[in-house]
């Protein structure tokens, strides 16, 4: 099964025969293509339990080439999890299940982990943090945010480390080599903003605190909610293949680079959404205050760390616009980044240049 339109790139027979007994069950697996990100692909795995209840699982694979360096490693996402899962920082992710890197099986590397279910707020606020009755409960969703992302970066690094999941220092260094060499291998067109703030960023780059494990990609958009007695409750951090061992600023910097406040909005709102400008979220300040003081860590550079992650954003989304251009995705947002990725470098310049 798939919906309309999507990609369909995993074979439910090949998948099948490979995972056998391993995922519970005795019949055939089905698949289906989750609208999810624009990245790696998401799909749902089913299969039929002994007592004909259905049982649900996510599979994670690249999506097709050309792909730039080093990008869309679900087998490293794979990693990251698992050794989230054994830190004991109470992060919250999903349990992974199952990887393979033999391209073989369906044509690519995958993993399989549970399903989480939950809410990803992007577009539209859902009816229970939606109008005025629910303001308090749009702001505990900030917070439950932050909170996330404290408990992220208090995981310990050792074990990432020894596994080659990133280095404790130089982060920043090589984040600037590294992106550069993203643009260098997916140029297709001249960005005038792109290089000067290359220029800002060299000039501009602080001495990082201490490292953390940094998610790379950590916005509303990729966490689940869910809405409790309690109030809203992030069930689970999604999509990790950028993920490392690095400044932990770099996570809040680009969390706040789109966190919209009432009256402001995005010239491309289509990368991350438009909802926190409705009202009732928190706002920067007071998210960034709440880090500083459940992190303890010096956020006063973060003007540099949010340029960054704005910078970094355009990058990758222009390596997925020649993928447009070369015809490999039939995903439509991609010919939005005709647009969008100039829009974002106009952005961190702004941002740079405040």
């Amino acid at each position: 099964m798939t919906a309309a339109g999507a990609p369909q790139l995993v074979d439910a027979a090949a998948l099948t025969a490979y995972v056998g007994d391993r995922l519970p069950g005795d019949g055939p697996l089905e698949v289906e293509h989750l609208a999810a990100g624009h990245s790696n692909l998401t799909y749902v795995v089913r299969r039929q339990s002994a007592g004909g209840a259905a049982r649900e699982w996510i599979l994670r694979r690249p999506p097709r080439g050309p792909l730039l360096p080093t990008a869309h490693d679900v087998i490293r996402e794979f990693r990251v999890l698992d050794l989230l899962a054994r830190s004991g920082a109470g992060v919250p992710v999903p349990e992974v299940v199952l990887s393979c890197a033999d391209s073989s099986v369906i044509g690519a590397p995958f993993y399989v982990m549970e399903r989480v279910h939950g809410t990803v707020v992007r577009e539209r606020l859902p009816a229970w943090l939606a109008g005025d009755e629910h303001a308090a409960d749009r702001r505990r969703t900030g917070e439950e945010l932050i909170d996330a992302l404290i408990a992220l970066h208090a995981a310990p690094v050792e074990p990432f480390v020894e596994a080659g999941i990133g280095k404790p220092a130089g982060y920043l260094t090589r984040q600037l080599q590294r992106w550069q060499g993203q643009r260098e291998g997916a140029k297709t067109r001249e960005l005038p903003d792109y290089d000067i703030l290359v220029d800002w960023l060299e000039a501009h780059r602080p001495e990082s605190g201490g490292p953390a494990v940094v998610h790379g990609d950590y916005k509303l958009d990729n966490v689940a909610m869910t809405s409790t007695s309690a109030g809203p409750r992030l069930a689970a951090i999604l999509d990790w293949e950028m993920a490392t061992v690095g400044d932990p600023l770099a996570d809040l910097g680009y969390l706040m680079s789109f966190w919209l406040e009432p009256g402001e909005t995005s010239e491309f709102e289509d990368v991350a959404g438009n909802v926190t400008s409705q009202g009732g979220f928190p706002t920067r300040a007071e998210m960034v205050q709440r880090y500083a003081e459940g992190s303890g860590r010096d956020v006063t550079d973060l003007t540099f760390y949010t340029a960054l992650a704005i910078w970094k954003l355009a990058i990758l989304l222009e390596g997925s616009y020649s993928r447009h251009l070369a015809g490999t995705t039939d995903d439509p947002f991609f010919a939005l980044l005709d647009r969008g990725v100039p829009a974002l470098l106009r952005r961190a310049r702004e941002v740079a240049s405040a």
